[in-house]
């Protein structure tokens, strides 16, 4: 099996940490290891670095050559300009159908932390098979819900396929993105749903028949750029066609136009969390809700369910905090409560044009 790990995005709602020149997935948010490198860690030795691939910007060329140097150069696909997430995931499934058309691929993102390594690993194995007994021809690897989240997608399973050592094979039934509350607490409730990840492993093959079923311009653009793959025109054919690619997301391009036929859910607790909101970290973080997350020179005193993060020299003393975020970078100090996370984004995006640009 090959494994795709993107490393794309931005990250605003870990703003100010992460920036467009030092996205998330390249800081050491958790430990002395930033998560695009503890990615690669929870795959490698049981994966091959040979059969890793890493899709990132091309503006990151440096510092994932840096971070990564057991994978190979030639397994790096470098987009010249940022497309959203469909073109990113259709030009990898393009030039991989070049030499692995058939071979199962699983594709997986930088950013995440997932504490039951062995539990992860194990499903991998399995959607590999089922891949390659023609059990399913796509496999989603899905969260068991710990809370009725509504930051994240879900997916409706129908029957047992198999149970083996809390993993649960299901048939696929229906995606459902980001519910309304009282849609979240049902979906928790009810024992059919599963927090969809983004992760999946299905062939090169089928997934390019997937864009050419649902995105055929989009389709017949990448299909271009993939014949010049490894020709000596290659780079002035991507430089080329790919920023006129339409800007979609894989859910609108793929996903939502999918049939339940031929589709398997795979899903376990994997201690799995999306660190690309301050407040999701914290809740992956701590123990309990009320334990404060720190990380530097902190000093909290009568505070509860707070996450601090410094990284100046300069010591950060709370006193009677709650439900807030403090998080100090040196040139940018942000004190907000979680609940104003989703409103991050909306302030750094209207920095364009002011004098706090270069700090987006």
């Amino acid at each position: 099996m090959k494994i795709i790990v993107f490393a794309g995005g931005v990250g605003t709602r870990l703003w100010p940490v992460s920036r467009k020149n030092t996205p998330k997935q390249f800081e050491k948010i958790i430990g002395d290891k930033s998560t695009l490198q503890q990615t690669i860690e929870r795959l490698l030795p049981t994966f091959k670095a040979r059969d890793i691939f890493v899709a990132t910007g091309k503006r990151y060329l440096e510092v994932v050559l840096e971070q990564l140097p057991q994978i190979p150069k030639e397994n790096f696909i470098f987009e010249p300009q940022m497309r959203d997430v469909g073109p990113a995931i259709g030009l990898a499934a393009a030039i991989l159908s070049k030499k692995y058309p058939n071979e199962p691929i699983a594709i997986l993102w930088s950013d995440h932390l997932v504490k039951n390594n062995d539990a992860f690993k194990k499903i991998l194995f399995l959607a590999e098979e089922s891949i390659n007994k023609k059990q399913a021809d796509f496999v989603f690897i899905a969260q068991k819900p710990r809370f009725a989240n509504q930051n994240m997608g879900w997916i409706e399973v129908g029957d047992m396929v198999k149970e083996e050592d809390n993993i649960y094979i299901h048939s696929f039934k229906k995606l459902f993105y980001r519910p309304k509350l009282s849609e979240a607490i049902s979906f928790f409730e009810s024992q059919h749903f599963a927090w969809n990840l983004g992760y999946f492993v299905t062939t090169p093959s089928y997934l390019s028949s997937l864009f050419q079923t649902f995105t055929p311009n989009l389709y017949e653009k990448l299909a271009q750029i993939a014949a010049s793959y490894e020709t000596d025109n290659f780079e002035q054919v991507l430089e080329t066609i790919y920023p006129s690619l339409q800007k979609i997301s894989f859910d609108d391009a793929i996903l939502v136009n999918m049939k339940p036929k031929n589709i398997l859910v795979i899903s376990s607790d994997l201690g799995w969390s999306d660190v690309g909101a301050w407040e999701s970290l914290k809740e992956a973080l701590a123990e309990t809700t009320d334990e404060n997350v720190t990380k530097g020179k902190v000093l909290l005193e009568d505070s509860k369910d707070s996450l601090v993060f410094n990284y100046n020299d300069q010591l950060v003393v709370g006193i009677d905090l709650e439900e807030l975020l403090v998080i100090n970078t040196g040139d940018v100090i942000l004190v907000c409560p979680k609940t104003s996370v989703p409103k991050i984004k909306e302030l750094v995006e209207g920095f364009a044009g002011t004098p706090h640009e270069h700090l987006a």
